[in-house]
């Protein structure tokens, strides 16, 4: 029998022959002995530091090997090595467990905090994707993982870790995290109002879109609100929202006025409607129906219709209201310049300056109410969901009747100075 075949035969082997094989010229004789799991703890030691790569990452990968070893094994030069030894934490976890000896605890600890901050990114990938959902873990190590620059590492962490607190990920969150780190935070289970709030304030479309799609997710209703009125242009975000349970009735409504006909099916489909917000939703389906039917014909000039129904007194906000759900852009500025008085140039002045003050001041001067406001302020405006002035009280405009009248004047301005 040559030594390779010795060094890999099953049955026992005895110390002096391990011994012996562990320092055989030929790598192969030594990879033998070093997958062996009944070798003695020194000599599996001993080739911790073997001058074959493949030697020592078989040491690297033996659930036997002492952790001292481990700890050589964690800072070895080929980074092969360090990812055999990434992938047996898995196997080594339960040595952190209140039972194991406290010794072979600390060098665990020490080895897992070295690979964590491995250069090679596939080596902190699999000790990310160890620890991800593991609670009996050093924090540290967690918070250097979440932190990580690369999504592979990061990600993992971000999503399932225990450890990570509602400050910790907020703090994440607001350092300028890449969209794969907050699509992570999104779908954790459980995500908390203050966390939705900060990932809301990211304007990422597609973190927003999971955060959505997350059932477990805790939302504000004002947040839903002010995400459900930006959805008319945010078309990923319709979806889930028609999906998503326990929806406000009031924002069910709202979603009814512009989603897909595919969606609105849904909408009308859904288990929790109470009797108004059906009929609302029913009604709806029959005025999209129509509009739809009515493609294809010639349509009146928006600056005639909407003169025509000011002069007949019909210029109202439920026409107005009809009108912006239907994507009648050039008909809600023409209405909005008559029913404030001001010219159609001085209107567009205000919706391309992407102005919340300055829309808010426009639908005060119309007349609307200021719910209406924010539906420009989103829909026409192009203001951010987290830029919109809302409601004081409900009901009443945010800003003061001084502060909108000067809004006007200087948008006035603008008008005749650039001589439009």
């Amino acid at each position: 029998m040559t030594q390779a075949a010795r060094a890999g035969a099953a049955g026992p082997m005895t110390y002096e022959d391990s011994k012996r094989l562990a320092k055989d010229r030929d790598p192969h004789v030594r990879a033998g002995i070093a997958r062996r799991e009944d070798i003695r703890p020194e000599v599996l030691y001993f080739m911790a530091e073997d001058d074959s790569a493949d030697v020592r990452g078989w040491i690297a990968a033996n659930r036997k090997t002492p952790r001292q070893a481990d700890l050589i094994l964690a800072r070895d030069r080929d980074e092969a090595v360090r990812r055999k030894l990434a992938a047996k934490i898995a196997d080594l976890m339960p040595e952190l467990d209140a039972g194991g000896q406290e010794q072979a605890q600390n060098y665990l600890i020490e080895v897992i905090e070295i690979l964590a901050q491995d250069q090679a990114i596939r080596v902190r990938q699999i000790i990310a994707e160890t620890l991800k959902d593991v609670a009996n873990v050093p924090p540290q190590v967690i918070q250097s993982l979440a932190r990580d620059i690369e999504e592979v590492v990061a990600c993992p962490v971000l999503e399932f870790s225990p450890l990570l607190s509602d400050r910790d990920l907020i703090e994440i969150i607001e350092a300028g995290s890449g969209t794969g780190q907050l699509l992570a935070i999104s779908r954790r289970y459980g995500v908390g109002e203050s966390i939705a709030d900060a990932i809301v304030a990211t304007q990422d479309d597609s973190a927003i879109a999971a955060l959505l799609e997350n059932d477990s997710a805790q939302i504000r209703e004002d947040a839903l609100d002010g995400l459900v009125d930006a959805a008319i242009n945010v078309t990923a975000w319709q979806k889930p929202l028609v999906l998503r349970p326990k929806l406000p009735l009031g924002a069910i409504r709202k979603l009814a006025g512009f989603v897909a006909g595919s969606l609105l099916s849904m909408l009308q489909a859904r288990q929790d409607l109470d009797r108004k917000t059906a009929k609302a939703v029913a009604k709806e389906v029959r005025r999209r129906l129509k509009a739809e039917n009515a493609k294809g014909q010639a349509s009146e000039d928006p600056a005639a219709k909407a003169k025509s129904l000011h002069a007949s007194g019909q210029l109202d906000d439920a026409a107005l209201t009809q009108a912006l759900n239907s994507g009648e852009r050039d008909f809600v500025r023409h209405g909005l310049a008559l029913r404030a008085g001001m010219p159609h140039a001085m209107v567009d002045h205000i919706f391309s300056a992407h102005s919340a003050k300055g829309v808010t001041a426009l639908a005060w001067k119309a007349g609307v109410p200021v719910r209406f406001a924010v539906q420009l302020q989103l829909r026409m405006g192009g203001i951010a969901p987290n830029q919109v002035l809302h409601p004081r009280a409900g009901t009443d405009y945010p800003l003061g009747e001084e502060e909108m009248t000067w809004q006007l004047e200087f948008f006035e301005g603008l008008v005749g100075w650039s001589g439009d």
